[in-house]
């Protein structure tokens, strides 16, 4: 699963990275920029299908135009790949409500004995990468929500050592093609590729990202002490 992420550059960086633009008055809720500990639940800049030119603000945790109760948002802050063609929540968003969600790194959490220890993991061939993901409105009277789920896929080999499941990263040419109206969804399920290995990196992190309540730039340095993966420290 994919639960703790970051996006650490500046709203220009953003814009220019992904060639789009920030709604001014979206701008003004989504702070802080940067973010060093994104959690579920919070607000976080997507781009959709419908405007790929436009990044807007929705909030992490899927909530589905049906659901009766928002808080089924905390619960759906994943979508498995295997599944998107199943399950009512995402089939019917897959061929018109795809969007990617910039993040220059996530955080994942491997079990060593009854501890877990917390990675940053990045792309080292993207500064700033995209990852697939599916976004529904929901309606409560006057309320209106936007939601967004991350997509998820089996690790590679690398991130396989600290988790089974990452994240739906798209290589450059992938992204615009997983937001392209022309592209059916089950053709854009073929872009649900694991991130090649040879352009990542994993290493430690503090365990005070652990708490939500801890952004700062330190949360995305190496730790003093880091664990050994396969013979090597990352």
């Amino acid at each position: 699963m994919c639960g703790r992420s970051s996006l650490t550059k500046t709203e220009k960086e953003i814009e220019a990275r992904f060639q789009a633009t920030f709604y001014s008055e979206e701008l003004v809720r989504y702070n802080p920029i940067p973010n060093f500990n994104i959690a579920p639940t919070q607000r976080q800049a997507v781009i959709t299908m419908s405007d790929n030119h436009q990044l807007r603000i929705f909030q992490w945790g899927l909530i589905p135009s049906w659901a009766k109760d928002k808080s089924i948002g905390s619960k759906m802050i994943n979508a498995r790949s295997e599944t998107l063609e199943e399950k009512p929540a995402f089939k019917r968003l897959l061929p018109s409500k795809r969007c990617i969600i910039p993040l220059d790194g996530y955080y994942e959490w491997k079990t060593q004995g009854k501890s877990k220890i917390p990675f940053r993991i990045i792309t080292t061939d993207q500064e700033i990468f995209a990852v697939a993901g599916l976004w529904d409105q929901w309606h409560n009277g006057s309320e209106l929500v936007e939601t967004f789920t991350i997509i998820t896929i089996a690790s590679n080999t690398l991130t396989a050592e600290i988790h089974d499941r990452m994240p739906a990263i798209l290589t450059k040419e992938n992204e615009n093609h997983w937001i392209d109206e022309d592209i059916s969804g089950r053709d854009a399920m073929q872009l649900l590729l694991p991130y090649p290995s040879e352009h990542m990196k994993a290493y430690q992190v503090s365990d005070r990202v652990n708490n939500v309540r801890e952004n700062d730039a330190s949360l995305t340095q190496p730790a003093k002490v880091n664990v050994a993966i396969q013979g090597e420290l990352f």
